[in-house]
């Protein structure tokens, strides 16, 4: 009697429908642009705006690399100039990305914005860390076969 119980309640064994459907890979959205030749990327998230053609206005006694403050539908913003802060020449064609970095908006002054990538997280590794590159957190080559450099923003300001 004990035999019919067994086979009774007897299963058969589940097959698994999901070993044709490749991993999951997480991605996380970065703006990309250049600066002196190199590319960058900021998170998405970070983000806020991306500006031309602003009047910026100077303000003394600040960090060189600080080019002054403009006014963004209300709100004065500080702008400063990435290629200054790496220690390269100014340049006089620019745009700006409003970032938020610790609850305030701050503007970076770079030389053009690329584009809109999603980058695998499991793809950007750390980078070594000497004065030049305070500011830079991690690397990556993006599917075009471009080397992406992580702009860490709270180093940008902090740093």
């Amino acid at each position: 009697m004990q035999q019919t119980e067994e086979v009774l309640f007897a299963t058969e064994p589940e097959e698994d429908n999901y070993t044709d459907q490749p991993p999951e890979i997480q991605t996380t959205k970065y703006l990309i642009f250049s600066s002196d030749g190199l590319l960058y990327g900021i998170k998405a998230d970070q983000v806020k705006d991306i500006i031309t053609d602003y009047a910026i206005t100077y303000l003394p006694q600040v960090p060189g690399y600080v080019r002054g403050v403009i006014n963004l539908r209300g709100q004065i913003i500080p702008m400063l100039d990435i290629r200054l802060r790496l220690g390269k020449p100014p340049k006089d064609v620019f745009c700006g990305i409003v970032v938020e970095v610790d609850g305030n908006l701050v503007g970076i002054l770079v030389d053009m914005v690329e584009k809109m990538v999603d980058v695998p997280l499991a793809s950007i590794l750390p980078v070594p860390t000497t004065n030049s590159q305070a500011t830079v957190s991690g690397m990556c080559t993006l599917p075009d076969g471009d080397t992406m450099l992580e702009l860490d923003c709270d180093l940008l300001l902090h740093g």
